[in-house]
């Protein structure tokens, strides 16, 4: 089985925030980690090249296949911000602004296109998903 490439790095998080190119991207990144540190309690590491992550999580597919991940995260990518959230309401999605979504990412091109109370909601529901499905070890 392949090493799994997306997992804990080392990486100093504030060097690779501060490596944005775009200015707006880079401030709304530093906003988004801010923002999750605090609604999470854990803080900022890189997993893999280019995702924060706030905690971490152990899961065991039917296949066998295991591995770590962290709890939420984020990237911002170049040309918007990618937010791993699981699951997403569609009742806060309605509410939350200009934004796109793929089969696990939400696709924001700035934060102030967005409700930024909204995306605390999502941010939080994810939170407590996952405390539910994956329980904190130790």
């Amino acid at each position: 089985m392949a090493d799994l490439k997306t997992r804990p790095t080392g990486v100093s998080v504030d060097a690779f925030l501060d490596g944005v190119a775009d200015p707006g991207r880079r401030a709304d990144a530093h906003k988004a980690r801010a923002l999750m540190e605090r609604l999470s309690g854990e803080p900022a590491a890189m997993w893999g090249p280019t995702i924060v992550g706030f905690g971490s999580y152990r899961y065991k597919y039917d296949s066998g296949h295991a591995g770590e991940m962290a709890r939420i995260g984020f990237s911002p990518r170049g040309r918007e911000l990618v937010f791993y959230l699981s699951p997403r309401p569609q009742a806060l999605m309605d509410r939350l602004g200009k934004h796109r979504t793929g089969k696990a990412c939400l696709y924001i091109r700035r934060l102030a296109d967005i409700d930024e109370a909204v995306l605390e909601e999502l941010i939080a529901g994810a939170l407590a998903y996952m405390a539910e499905k994956y329980p904190k070890e130790g």
